[in-house]
């Protein structure tokens, strides 16, 4: 391993920036290249109908606020509660006026369902999750379970990117060692941008992102992943927001001195 880490960002461009201007003004060189674009998936009929006939509106990510908003504007929603999985998503909610918005220590959908409101009898009521094109089932799941009626507004769509076939071979010659990973669907593409698909085809890059590159992951749940997908050298960071991130990465950067 190198001693100075080198970062790749693969998150959207908007979330890649903030990440690449905070770790630059803390010295830690990176390489933004984001593996997926965003665009508007749910028509404004469809928005409508879920972000105005809903007692809980439970929105998942930055993402998710700004295209339900752009399909039906924000001073329109009804709704008794509305919730934001993290911090970066309530911010993005304030940010359109709204207010008493709940949001838990715990950024992920178990902290959401720790949340007191959640576990108040909810028997019948009407919850709209907001939400990119598919995921993860488990909150619905179990406000299902409840008694609540739940519904996905999917209001963007994931398009991923292209890349060239050696993609891999050009982030070892610029010599990453370092790649964080946000969600359990950015780390399966990485894996197929990065691991051959056979022993035969393995060569020095392949064994290396798989053995010696760190893997900085945002959850237990993305860990537990990686681990099972092979990768060696994977940390876990305490939440997906860039000052997480940030001081996980300042953290190898000691032990590594």
């Amino acid at each position: 391993m190198l001693t100075a880490l080198k970062v790749l960002i693969t998150r959207p461009t908007k979330k890649a920036q903030a990440l690449t201007l905070l770790l630059n003004k803390q010295d830690i060189t990176c390489v933004s290249q984001p593996l997926f674009d965003y665009q508007p998936l749910a028509d404004h009929q469809q928005s409508e109908k879920l972000l105005t006939n809903a007692e809980v509106i439970i929105f998942v990510s930055v993402a998710a606020v700004e295209f339900a908003h752009a399909s039906v504007r924000a001073t329109h929603w009804q709704y008794q509660h509305i919730i934001a999985v993290g911090k970066a998503t309530k911010a993005a909610l304030q940010t359109l006026a709204l207010e008493n918005i709940h949001c838990p220590a715990q950024e992920n959908s178990e902290g959401v369902l720790a949340l007191s409101l959640l576990n108040e009898n909810i028997a019948n009521k009407n919850i709209t999750i907001v939400r990119g094109n598919g995921g993860r089932e488990h909150l619905a799941f179990e406000l299902n379970q409840r008694g609540a009626t739940v519904c996905y507004l999917e209001s963007y769509q994931r398009v991923w990117r292209t890349f060239p076939k050696d993609i891999d071979q050009q982030w070892y010659q610029q010599q990453i060692n370092c790649i964080v990973v946000t969600s359990n669907a950015l780390l399966e593409q990485l894996v197929q941008l990065t691991q051959a698909t056979n022993v035969a085809a393995e060569n020095d890059a392949t064994k290396y992102w798989r053995n010696h590159c760190i893997w900085l992951v945002a959850s237990k749940r993305i860990a537990n992943h990686a681990k099972q997908l092979g990768l060696v050298n994977v940390i876990q960071s305490d939440g997906a927001n860039e000052q997480a991130i940030s001081t996980t990465l300042q953290t190898i950067i000691e032990k590594k001195r």
